[in-house]
């Protein structure tokens, strides 16, 4: 597979790093395959099909930072920070609760810090209660019933 990178690659820890989005259909779809992450990520009740995805990965790579989690040299899924200040990040599910998503989550938050954001925000529904742990964790405060906020300072 040839990658074009426009971004760097971040790397977090030497088991961990963010690849700059890329097409990569073939091993991204199955993780918006599973209805439990479509549910907690979209609060939808189908999965996604490839032209779904392809306009979801469109609207991220065009509208911020786009990037693949890379695991232990695996792509385990998927983190955005959205132009806005909005963060957007997907583990598929046999890579969860490995801390994955918090040290991914703290590596954008620096760099929001680092496009001048004073503070990165997060979409959670409510009874997400998997992602509400994780961005607590990180150190982002509830403000209203779906929003989470964090300063990059």
């Amino acid at each position: 597979r040839k990658e074009n990178w426009s971004q760097e690659i971040r790397t977090i820890a030497d088991d961990l790093d963010l690849i700059p989005y890329y097409p990569a259909e073939d091993i991204t779809l199955r993780w918006y395959q599973d209805p439990e992450v479509c549910k907690n990520v979209d609060d939808i009740d189908r999965v996604y099909d490839l032209d779904m995805l392809r306009r979801m990965y469109n609207y991220c790579s065009t509208h911020g930072d786009c990037y693949y989690i890379r695991y232990r040299g695996e792509l385990v899924g998927d983190i955005t920070l959205r132009a806005d200040g909005e963060l957007a990040i997907v583990i598929c599910r046999e890579y969860q609760n490995r801390h994955i998503g918090r040290r991914c989550v703290e590596d954008m938050v620096k760099l929001a810090g680092e496009r001048g954001f004073s503070e990165v925000k997060a979409t959670i529904y409510p009874f997400n209660e998997q992602s509400k742990n994780m961005f607590r964790h990180a150190g982002f405060t509830q403000t209203d019933e779906e929003r989470w906020v964090r300063s990059t300072g």
